[in-house]
């Protein structure tokens, strides 16, 4: 529940994550509808289980939509990325160790270095990818054809934008992005 505190109103959250939650059912090949009561989650971000720090690594267009940093969980479990800092971690050393990649956002320097030097493997999920382990968890989309049309699409709708959006439009920004995760159009 949130809890305005000028107000003392209370109503329930709303799904926060609505354009990540997009971004990742279609980079899948997937739409809405196939998934329903699944809640996207990043597994980097800054750690605040009371929600009092702004989530800078979230917010950093590089990561948002950075299909390595979420996951599709169902929605009842969606808390756990948000306050399980055991959960997360776990999270965050099988990305590493299933895409090699690891945030490097400067809020998150320290837990990144947690991360490469994790040891707790007793309590990590036995079918998880380990360094000398590589495997693909349960229920991992496979790289098929209909994912790749919708990267290709995606793509496509990028380099129009570019090209013809209106002065608004965050070139500068979307080319930024584009050079840092080395991709060409």
């Amino acid at each position: 529940m949130n809890h305005n505190r000028q107000t003392g109103a209370v109503i329930h959250k709303f799904e926060g994550n609505i354009h990540a939650n997009k971004a990742l059912t279609l980079a899948l090949g997937l739409r809405a509808v196939e998934r329903p009561n699944w809640s996207c989650c990043h597994i980097w971000g800054v750690d605040d289980a009371a929600y009092q720090t702004s989530n800078a690594v979230v917010q950093d267009r590089r990561y948002f939509s950075c299909v390595a940093n979420m996951v599709l969980l169902p929605t009842p479990l969606k808390a756990f990325t948000d306050v399980m800092i055991d959960v997360k971690m776990m999270l965050r050393v099988c990305a590493l160790n299933l895409y090699g990649w690891s945030c490097d956002h400067k809020e998150v320097t320290d837990i990144a270095g947690q991360v490469v030097e994790w040891s707790n493997w007793d309590a990590y999920p036995k079918s998880w990818p380990k360094p000398d382990q590589p495997s693909r968890p349960l229920g991992t989309a496979q790289f098929s054809a209909r994912i790749k049309e919708s990267a290709d699409r995606r793509k496509a709708a990028i380099v129009k934008d570019l090209a013809s959006a209106g002065p608004y439009y965050p070139r500068d920004e979307v080319l930024e992005v584009l050079d840092y995760w080395s991709i060409s159009l």
